[in-house]
């Protein structure tokens, strides 16, 4: 299943071809990049309500398109109310933030200020536009998708859902649709202030106040970097677990790898670089962190890595759904976006009047006293969310490139990443090549609860078991496209020509040019 695509001036890659068209449209009438992320993302957070929403958050990088462009980071990630309170949840007899039916693991949502940074930043159509096809297929309806039909019935407690049953069925979010108009007309204010706003505050009774709704939840951060098979890797800084991609290619680029990926080694590799990158995220990983990749840090953890055998990582110190969209405008600007509600669906909550379902990326937050990412009013929990852009040495862009999976996002990007760039493998068969993850047989984001508990597990047409179990290491067998993510890629091939792929276990993805 190699499904590489190619453009000359203009790439669009999203779980859902009504997405992804959204976005070539914004490029045809002369939009940037940003305008064809913003507009995918929009008709995501209509089509694809299991895996996205108004109602969860952002993160984006940017390369304007010129040589000596700084990669640009945007954490739109919300932040827990001002009535958070970790000793009512302790007090409850909660030792970890509850996953379902829990307002207070629905920090305020940071999508749509991201969508508006963004947009004031790199835009060049109105926002009226850009939010367009999405209006008018909330309004009008859409064909329920065969990923969205059989699990709709989690939310059957809308009405928006409560008839959902096949796809193809026509749809229709009429809530929806009006909340973007609203952000179209009076952007932030017709969202955070407006109908919506006001359905959260009642909702949360009292977990919010309208302060917390008024302080935008979009910031400009400095991105992450690291050198890997001669490229510059980028990707966000805490809160995100970007830093995990990040420390485990750096670890990877100073390994030998073998020729092929089809060896069990390069499993072994990759998947030890992984564990030793990660098994100390709990204790790291907080909004405020910081100096987590320095070059002496990467070689000790790389000097841990033994070829022969699987380490127990826990004594060197004391499922989830995403969406994944790129877009690659003809001007050379790339745009690297993840949006997300965490699990899927998220909280299983839904805001009333609108039928905008919440995110539950609160899970991300500790009930242990003191840690430095305990829940609090004010406070960004850490978050799975990994987006990354490639850069050339020259500073020029050379690929975006992200996947949903909650904690997998950087083992399955660095499967990718180092197919692409160390094997030289098209955007289509870096994609579609089987996987591994480090699972739990849990949530999808307790993976370094227990690190040395971790199996590889293994997608299905993957030739690593044998020599992974030689090697010491736990394998389990799994259908292929069951929770290995959907990756999405953009390369800029020299002279300028895009090649694209997007992943074939969304069913439903499309990569499309111009």
């Amino acid at each position: 299943m190699q499904n590489t695509r190619y453009a000359r001036s203009g790439m669009v890659c999203s779980v859902d071809h009504l997405a992804s068209a959204a976005g070539l449209t914004m490029l045809d009438r002369g939009g940037s990049a940003a305008d064809a992320a913003i507009a995918t993302n929009a008709v995501l957070t209509v089509t694809a309500p299991h895996m996205c929403g108004l109602g969860g958050d952002l993160f984006a990088l940017v390369h304007d398109g010129t040589p000596d462009s700084a990669v640009t980071a945007l954490n739109a990630s919300g932040r827990a109310g001002s009535g958070a309170d970790p000793d009512r949840l302790r007090a409850e007899g909660h030792t970890v933030m509850p996953l379902r039916h829990d307002i207070r693991s629905a920090p305020v949502p940071g999508a749509v200020d991201g969508w508006l940074a963004l947009h004031s930043r790199y835009g060049r159509l109105p926002l009226a536009t850009v939010l367009a096809p999405a209006i008018g297929l909330a309004a009008d309806g859409f064909p329920v998708s065969p990923l969205l039909a059989p699990i709709a019935s989690a939310l059957a407690h809308h009405p928006d859902f409560a008839t959902v049953s096949s796809p193809g069925q026509l749809m229709t979010r009429p809530g929806v649709a009006r909340t973007l108009e609203a952000i179209a007309a009076s952007g932030r204010e017709g969202f955070y202030q407006g109908e919506f706003g006001e359905g959260l505050l009642e909702l949360g009774a009292g977990e919010y106040v309208p302060d917390d709704l008024a302080k935008p939840m979009a910031d400009w951060v400095e991105p992450l970097r690291v050198r890997a098979f001669d490229h510059d890797v980028w990707s966000m800084p805490p809160n995100s677990q970007g830093y995990l991609l990040l420390m485990s290619l750096g670890i990877v680029d100073g390994l030998d790898l073998p020729s092929t990926p089809d060896d069990a080694l390069w499993a072994h590799l990759l998947g030890e670089a992984s564990r030793i990158a990660g098994h100390d995220r709990l204790a790291l990983l907080h909004e405020h962190a910081a100096d987590l990749l320095s070059e002496a840090e990467i070689a000790r953890r790389r000097a841990m890595v033994d070829p022969a055998a699987r380490l127990r990582v826990r004594g060197l110190t004391a499922e989830g759904d995403t969406t994944y969209l790129c877009a690659v405008d003809g001007d050379g600007m790339g745009v690297s976006l993840i949006q997300s509600n965490a699990s899927g669906f998220g909280s299983l909550l839904v805001e009333p009047r609108t039928g905008i379902n919440l995110h539950n990326r609160g899970i991300g937050f500790s009930l242990t006293p003191g840690h430095p990412a305990e829940y609090g009013p004010g406070r960004r929990p850490p978050h799975t969310l990994t987006p990354a852009l490639i850069t050339r040495p020259d500073g020029s862009l050379r690929s975006v490139v992200g996947t949903m999976g909650g904690d997998a996002q950087p083992q399955i990007l660095l499967q990718v990443i180092t197919r692409l760039l160390r094997h030289g493998q098209t955007p289509g068969e870096a994609i579609a090549a089987p996987r591994w993850r480090l699972g739990t047989g849990g949530t999808g984001f307790d993976t370094w609860d227990e690190p040395d508990a971790t199996v590889m597990e293994l997608e299905e047409g993957a030739g690593w078991g044998d020599g992974l179990s030689a090697l010491g290491h736990p394998v389990a067998g799994m259908p292929y496209g069951t929770g290995f993510g959907h990756a999405h890629l953009i390369d800029v091939l020299p002279g300028g020509v895009l090649a694209g792929a997007a992943d074939p276990r969304a069913r439903i993805g499309a990569a499309i040019g111009r």
